[in-house]
């Protein structure tokens, strides 16, 4: 999927510099061509042989190479790239990127260039939060930088918190992101359902959660970003429709199955949204009064739709890739696994939306990959991520399975 594409990799001195070995094996994989610039910092992490061994070309580090400065080695070195990726992204390098410095070899590439820039920000917990950082990341992202991460997770430094390096292919999901214009999901329809139902008890009250959309829109924009033909269908949320996408709005389950059904064939089908298990067997057609001294109303309720088996099913219609949610509280992947084996779906992502997790209306998700070959435990992601991620894994499996179906 990245096959031309000519990355400059820029290694700083982070521990996690070691992940910049399997970045370089998984780019190299997907077609691309890597060049690698190694900080003095960055060299006592990882060695300017092993680099050199996995991309098979020069490492540069020297900013003051007679022959790479005779030919302005630092604005060539950018100029022959598609993409400059930073990973790791320390916290020192952020600082001199947002300050303009051209003080070695890697922040004077950084400022000379006129090419997209992608960072994998790594660094302990509390350098990640401080103000200055925060401040730089900001200046950074208003100069059009990218990024991707961090994730939270345990630190060498023995914290947990924000500020691990993205994984090798949640890097190489944002690089594809940013380069891949003929996008491996062109020519793709996708379903993408998002947000909460509400389920009118009269005319003023619903029964409803407390889903945001968040997730289920970056899934949206995400598979977008890839080329596929989105179609949104989203319950009442707060978040801005993402671009290059048709919403559709709507109130209850029974509505949501409709849109879903008309959006016609599709090649995947992502149903992120909390579609509430039940509504009201009978709305009443005014608004129910409270009577003083009279007991509560009882409510009969009867089940919705269930809009996840209803694509699930087999069929002519049926999505090549149906992906379901399970927000649970409790034993996640258990639940997950059984629900996958109930709906008929291809594949489920579970994540715990209990108060603690923050989950619900909340930036980051951590979610766990149930699929016919088993479970993926993913790390804590941004929401974005998640996104962009299980957008990559898509591509992925049907690019797979069309060349084992042209095999056959």
């Amino acid at each position: 999927m990245l096959h031309g594409k000519r990355i400059l990799l820029i290694v700083a001195g982070g521990i996690a510099a070691f992940k910049s070995l399997d970045l370089i094996r998984r780019l190299r994989e997907r077609g691309a061509s890597v060049r690698c610039v190694l900080t003095e910092a960055g060299a006592k992490f990882v060695t300017p042989l092993s680099l050199q061994a996995l991309t098979e070309d020069r490492v540069y580090s020297d900013m003051f190479s007679l022959t790479d400065e005779s030919e302005m080695g630092h604005i060539q070195l950018s100029r022959d790239a598609d993409l400059l990726v930073v990973a790791p992204a320390t916290a020192n390098l952020l600082a001199r990127m947002a300050g303009g410095l051209a003080d070695d070899l890697a922040a004077t590439v950084l400022l000379a260039t006129d090419k997209p820039v992608l960072a994998a920000p790594a660094m302990n917990v509390r350098m990640w939060t401080h103000a200055a950082t925060v401040a730089n990341v900001e200046t950074l992202k208003k100069r059009g930088v990218t990024f991707v991460g961090p994730n939270d997770g345990a630190m060498a430094c023995n914290e947990f918190g924000p500020g691990r390096m993205s994984e090798p292919l949640e890097i190489v999901a944002a690089i594809e992101a940013m380069l891949v214009r003929d996008r491996p999901l062109a020519g793709r329809r996708a379903l993408v359902t998002s947000g909460p139902t509400r389920e009118a008890l009269d005319p003023v009250r619903f029964i409803s959660n407390h889903s945001s959309g968040k997730q289920g829109h970056a899934i949206a924009a995400a598979l977008a970003e890839l080329g596929a033909d989105v179609t949104l269908v989203s319950g009442p949320v707060a978040v801005p429709d993402p671009t290059g996408v048709k919403v559709v709005r709507v109130e209850s389950a029974d509505q949501m199955l409709a849109a879903s059904l008309e959006a016609g064939a599709l090649d995947i089908a992502v149903c992120a949204a909390a579609v509430a298990d039940w509504k009201a067997a009978r709305p009443a057609t005014g608004k129910i009064k409270k009577q003083a001294g009279a007991p509560p109303p009882a409510l009969e309720l009867a089940p919705n739709p269930d809009i996840l088996a209803t694509l699930s099913k087999a069929g002519p219609r049926r999505p090549a890739l149906v992906v379901g949610f399970a927000a649970e509280t409790e034993n996640v992947v258990a639940n997950a696994v059984d629900k996958r084996t109930r709906k008929g779906c291809d594949w489920i992502v579970a994540n715990d939306v209990s108060p603690a997790t923050g989950t619900f209306g909340g930036e980051r998700n951590t979610v766990h990959l149930i699929t016919e070959a088993g479970v993926e435990d993913w790390p804590p992601l941004g929401k974005g991520d998640v996104a962009m991620r299980l957008a990559g894994r898509i591509a992925l499996h049907l690019a797979q399975a069309g060349k084992k179906q042209a095999a056959e």
